[in-house]
């Protein structure tokens, strides 16, 4: 298995790194058993349909993979505490997928850092256009992507539930050195992608 790069991930804690590698990484393992309870307690059954697979093995390994997708791991001495991933959705469009934190450490501005830093990285990627989508029950997380410049692409009028899932989109722009310092201190380093 092929890591690719760690990077500093922030001011919170010195030793925080950001790693691109595979979703199959063991050290990703925590993050996916944690997001899969998240979505059972909060979900059960509403989104399970006959013959669909559960929304964490809806997609292999594979699927965010370089040239056109990538796995982050935001590491606090040597463990997951978030992370995230994307696909190709189009040709000009990543589709983000897994954007977590450890339940312990969330409003901590975690998840942001994640945000901007796989951003960064899908511009990298040629990628020009993000596009996104939460569950209905996951507040949260509809504030940080409205908060961080995505446009909602669901009425947030009608009550979340009726749409159960809530599609965002953002135009991207090049990473910029203020962007990056909001989520990154010390000296910036080349970010490779996951092989």
């Amino acid at each position: 298995m092929s890591r690719s790069h760690a990077a500093p991930a922030g001011r919170q804690a010195p030793d925080d790194v950001f790693l691109y590698t595979r979703a199959d990484d063991p050290l990703a393992q925590p993050l996916v058993e944690a997001l899969t309870q998240e979505y059972d307690s909060r979900y059960g059954d509403f989104f399970r349909e006959p013959g669909v697979p559960p929304e964490m093995q809806r997609y292999p390994a594979e699927a965010f993979l370089a040239p056109e997708g990538n796995f982050l791991l935001l590491l606090r001495q040597g463990q997951a505490v978030g992370g995230g991933a994307f696909k190709r959705h189009d040709g000009q469009t990543a589709e983000f997928k897994r954007i977590w934190t450890r339940e312990d450490l969330r409003r901590q501005g975690l998840a942001r850092r994640v945000l901007v830093e796989l951003e960064a990285q899908a511009w990298r990627q040629g990628y020009r256009r993000i596009y996104l989508t939460t569950g209905c029950r996951q507040p949260e997380a509809v504030a940080l992507y409205l908060g961080w410049g995505y446009r909602a692409l669901y009425d947030p009028r009608i009550d979340p539930e009726i749409h159960r899932t809530l599609p965002f989109e953002k135009k991207l722009r090049p990473p910029t050195p203020v962007a990056l310092a909001s989520v990154r201190s010390g000296p910036q380093a080349a970010v490779g992608s996951n092989a």
